[in-house]
């Protein structure tokens, strides 16, 4: 936890100091593309990459990691949103996406009462997956930024967080 928020300081950093000249003119480019990265729920670390036209961005962003058997997670989002008050340095955009988040981790417990028991009564292993459609609200200020997905609807409720989070860098061509 402690690279992910190292890198994130870093990028922030990087993005502050560096000073582009002001000429005076307000000029907001047709087309972007974005790239960054992100922590927090369901998944925590996650790449982002995004695709914008005038007002309207497409986002998509994901990662999964391994460690063993029953030992790994998977997350993957995507969404439409549109930006507001895009040529001010402080904007924020409102939209649509979806996800699906995966994880297992073994369990202890469950692992020694089988053992216990001599036949396998409960999975060695606690597992979370959800698939849902959320109401999306991204908040920027140079490039950092925080993002809030409150679930509308969820396809497969195995597990039902309540609002999901994230917060990252996102560096804009």
């Amino acid at each position: 936890m402690r690279l992910i928020f190292t890198v994130l300081i870093l990028c922030a950093s990087f993005c502050l100091a560096s000073e582009i000249p002001d000429t005076g003119k307000k000029h907001t480019k047709e087309g972007r593309i974005q790239f960054g990265i992100s922590a927090g729920d369901p998944a925590p670390l996650s790449v982002v990459a995004g695709v914008g036209y005038k007002a309207a961005v497409m986002r998509i962003q994901g990662m999964g990691w391994k460690n063993g058997e029953n030992d790994y997670w998977c997350a993957m989002r995507g969404g439409l949103a549109w930006t507001f008050f895009r040529e001010l340095p402080f904007n924020f955009d409102l939209g649509i996406g979806g996800g699906y988040s995966f994880a297992e981790a073994p369990n202890g417990m469950h692992k020694a009462l089988n053992e216990a028991n001599g036949a396998m009564y409960v999975l060695p292993y606690n597992y979370e997956e959800s698939l849902d459609l959320s109401v999306e609200v991204w908040v920027h200020l140079y490039g950092i930024f925080t993002q809030l997905s409150y679930p509308v609807h969820y396809f497969m409720d195995h597990t039902k967080p309540t609002l999901l989070w994230r917060a990252g860098y996102l560096f804009e061509i």
